[in-house]
């Protein structure tokens, strides 16, 4: 069996066991959702609101301001203290600058069901009698949720279905004919685009939107010191509890454009991973350094990783940890990646 054999061996081996996926930055920057790159930028030229404009407020943002020149985002936002109220011009900013985004990915959809091929992979992995597969996700964008629908599937992403949802316990289950319709469990671990908190205190799931809702304040946990406070609430720690669940049920893992640098799931993972049983396929644009670290540890039994390289594609496993150049096959994009391996 030469190198390409035992690759697709081993990835049809991971998606014939329903693997959990694991999409990150990159899965949703193949479709225009700026990374934080991009996003750090678009805060530092925004402007503080007129309430803000007073010392207190603007200790902390002039610090980030400073720091988010010579280090990334995350970076950025450690070890700073700025004020409820800056903090929530960061998320307001956050939300407005990916939401837009977010809403033309939500058009296209609308245009053509078939525009994400993330609808195709779920189509491939639930032909088979599975009720439901497994998505976990640092992203706020709705991609897997687009997909999963486009793709005739319910999206369950901790709340009840409809216009106004609500936080549910159990997934809901929607019947067609006495039949149970398929369910993408999408556990999105920062929050999401479409959770708002009413002034009440309420979390309520909303459908796709222009502007953020007059009285409401978008759900999602900034990168920095703040995400590590704000993952100990609900929504987060629920999110947080079934991703764990299904990263330590997993049978095998694909990850998508995910850099291995989340401080949760990594352990997990990690300890998951190191059951030979257990494979995992990783493709994306560029590995990153601490995805390297981690596949080259030892600690991952049974791995593919495939990433761009300037003739096509560059592939590492267990078995060739230095990788092997594939020239003429661009198979670490997953539109490029599905018809390789699955047809």
């Amino acid at each position: 069996m030469n190198a390409i054999e035992a690759m697709q061996s081993h990835v049809q081996d991971c998606v014939g066991k329903l693997p959990v996926i694991v999409l990150g930055s990159g899965a949703s920057a193949a479709h225009g959702i700026p990374g934080m790159g991009p996003l750090g930028k678009h805060l530092a030229e925004s402007t503080l609101p007129v309430t803000c404009q007073t010392e207190p407020h603007l200790e902390g943002w002039r610090q980030f301001l400073d720091r988010v020149q010579k280090m990334d985002l995350e970076s950025a936002l450690t070890g700073i203290n700025v004020t409820t109220e800056v903090l929530e011009h960061i998320v307001r900013t956050t939300w407005n600058f990916l939401n837009a985004a977010d809403s033309l990915i939500f058009e296209q959809v609308l245009a053509d069901r078939r525009f994400l091929p993330l609808s195709q992979l779920f189509q491939y992995l639930l032909r088979s009698t599975a009720m439901e597969l497994q998505v976990v996700t640092p992203n706020y964008d709705r991609l897997a949720e687009y997909a999963a629908e486009a793709a005739g599937y319910c999206a369950y992403t901790g709340f009840t279905f409809g216009m106004f949802g609500t936080r549910a316990v159990d997934v809901p289950r929607i019947q067609t004919r006495g039949r149970p319709i398929r369910t993408v469990n999408v556990w999105k671990v920062h929050g999401s685009l479409g959770w708002f908190s009413g002034t009440d205190g309420s979390i309520v799931s909303l459908p796709p939107m222009g502007a953020i809702p007059s009285s409401f304040t978008p759900v999602i946990v900034t990168p920095g010191t703040e995400k590590y406070r704000r993952t100990h609430e609900e929504p987060f720690r629920s999110a947080m509890h079934s991703a764990d669940d299904a990263v330590a049920r997993a049978s095998a893992f694909l990850c998508i454009g995910y850099g291995f640098n989340d401080d949760h799931l990594q352990p997990l993972m990690m300890e998951r991973c190191t059951r030979p049983d257990v494979p995992l396929v990783l493709i994306t644009k560029e590995i990153s350094s601490t995805a390297h670290r981690f596949l080259k540890s030892g600690r991952c039994s049974r791995y593919v990783a495939l990433e761009e390289c300037p003739n096509g594609t560059r592939m590492f496993s267990h078995e060739i940890p230095d990788g092997l150049e594939l020239s003429g096959e661009s198979v670490w994009s997953l539109d490029r990646f599905l018809p390789f391996f699955i047809g």
